[in-house]
């Protein structure tokens, strides 16, 4: 997923006078736009209406902009519905109208590109669920499907940590290789040996982000509506887990063909790691270094598909289902964990990989993109998504 990370970029610009300081300022995704005026929709969800006068500047930034230096001088034609933009307003407005004194303007386009270079890269990169740490040495080993990964580290590697329950990119805060503990996720893009053509076994990190999550598959054994849990008995583990779903859960349903398909590349891998008792030594090698491929392959190609897939809600749940869950890592005082994605639909997955080892979901995910900074830049949710995840 991807080799340019746009990341947090925020260089606010100092107010010059009393008056400056006081001007609103409102951020977010264009709804509408006419002759005079447009209309915002922030990450709040709120609608904001911006006169733009013709004395009104018009700045057109590029994603990951770190100032205004770059900017291109625009107009209100340029403003089009699904844009980001930032709007300085005039002293005095309310909240939800501004009359613009200046629009800072991210074309949607030039995000989704931005994001497409970044998925890219990080795909290119590897992830998984880290093994041990090396901090002297710089070395994380990681399980990555069923092959190990060694992650080397740089002083100039760039390291986030995602915090709590989220799982924006824009939440992940600068960490250090002392935080990242055995059994967390991890997604790093970088460079390996011979620019990708080694076999993978190891990658020099030029970014790496990590996370405690769990992963958690079963049959619901029961929901409570009322408390908005769902309790299971986790496949890998042979415990009952009570799991927290709340609002901000991303709750989806894989149609039953679509699952089919991914437990038929499951196992394809698990056909192809037993091989045939009478092959030659290293056939079945090579048979069993495909059928991990092919998992991991299963899993990254799950993961890929998860944003496309259709909602789900906790009342269309019910027990008996099979379902795979990414869950914050329970605090210590509390016996349940708070789901970050729940898949339902999943039962040919699971029979596919009846210890439930073999297939997880990955925590990350993107935003729709980033607002501009009032610097120029934009303070992106871009990074690692749900193709580039662990597996």
């Amino acid at each position: 997923m991807a080799a340019l990370a746009v990341g947090l970029i925020a260089a606010p610009v100092l107010a010059q006078t009393a008056a400056a300081a006081a001007a609103p300022r409102q951020a977010g995704t264009v709804k509408t736009t006419n002759a005079t005026s447009l209309t915002l929709t922030t990450a709040a969800g709120q609608d904001v209406t911006v006169t733009v006068p013709d004395a009104a500047k018009v700045l057109v930034v590029a994603p990951g902009s770190k100032d205004l230096k770059s900017a291109t001088a625009g107009t209100l034609s340029d403003v089009a519905p699904g844009d980001r933009v930032l709007v300085t307003g005039t002293a005095g407005d309310s909240g939800a109208a501004l009359t613009a004194t200046r629009v800072i303007l991210m074309k949607a386009q030039a995000i989704a590109e931005t994001h497409a270079a970044e998925d890219a890269a990080w795909a290119q990169g590897g992830g998984g669920i880290v093994r041990s740490v090396d901090a002297a040495a710089g070395r994380i080993v990681i399980a990555s499907g069923l092959k190990t990964v060694t992650v080397l580290t740089t002083p100039s590697t760039i390291m986030r940590r995602y915090a709590g329950d989220s799982v924006r990119f824009s939440d992940a805060q600068v960490s250090t290789i002392g935080a990242i503990r055995p059994g967390d996720q991890l997604r790093v893009r970088g460079t390996k040996p011979g620019d990708g053509s080694g076999d993978g076994s190891s990658i020099t990190a030029d970014e790496l982000v990590t996370g405690t999550f769990r992963n958690y598959s079963g049959l619901i054994a029961s929901i409570d509506a009322a408390a908005g849990t769902v309790t299971l008995k986790d496949l890998a583990t042979k415990k009952t887990v009570t799991v927290v779903v709340t609002a901000n859960s991303d709750v989806r349903r894989i149609p039953p063909m679509l699952a089919q398909r991914v437990a038929l590349q499951m196992k394809g891998g698990a056909a192809g790691a037993a091989g045939q008792s009478g092959a030659p030594a290293r056939a079945h090698s090579e048979d069993a270094e495909g059928g991990a491929q092919r998992a991991g392959r299963a899993g990254m190609d799950l993961s890929q598909m998860l944003s496309r897939l259709p909602t789900e809600t906790l009342g269309g749940l019910k027990a008996g289902d099979a379902v795979m869950i990414v869950a914050t890592s329970p605090a210590a005082d509390s016996p349940s964990s708070t789901a970050v994605t729940l898949l339902a639909g999943v039962e040919a997955i699971l029979t596919a990989s009846p210890s439930g080892q073999t297939m997880t979901l990955s925590p990350w995910s993107v935003g729709g993109g980033g607002e501009p900074s009032e610097g120029g830049g934009a303070a992106q949710d871009a990074g690692p998504q749900h193709a580039a995840s662990p597996q």
